[in-house]
């Protein structure tokens, strides 16, 4: 059977879940700490709490709680967002007391390392300046 190139059907990432061990402190970190909404937290039931945050001008949400994945605390890796300057982005990082990595320069951008309070890893790049055309 063969498989088309490409396909009709469009798609957006728009929700990650990430595994934390202590919900609030993880909302802590990310709507207080970070500054990023926090767009729900719902007590769905005993056991069932869904959290979702988004980081400004991202159409993508992270979601965490109580029973709503069986990911464990510090298992998300690589979890990449794209800034418009690594150097502030990193700044702004720790000022708000935030454990970052210097500004690491690729060839394919620059970036920025950090972890949440349980180890998961996030990572803030730079895409680099578009070549001149030839």
């Amino acid at each position: 059977m063969d498989t088309p190139a490409t396909s009709t059907t469009s798609a957006r990432l728009e929700l990650v879940f990430i595994g934390v061990s202590d919900v609030d402190r993880a909302k802590h970190f990310y709507a207080e700490v970070l500054g990023w909404g926090c767009d729900h937290d719902q007590r769905v039931t005993d056991g069932l709490r869904f959290l979702q945050v988004t980081p400004p001008g991202s159409a993508c949400s992270f979601a965490f709680g109580e029973g709503v994945t069986p990911m464990r605390p510090g298992e998300q890796k690589g979890l990449q967002a794209v800034v418009d300057d690594a150097d502030a982005a990193r700044a702004d990082l720790l000022a708000r007391g935030v454990e970052c990595t210097e500004v690491d320069e690729m060839a394919w951008g620059r970036f920025v390392f950090f972890n949440d309070p349980d180890g998961n890893a996030w990572v803030l790049q730079q895409l680099p300046a578009p070549s001149p055309a030839a």
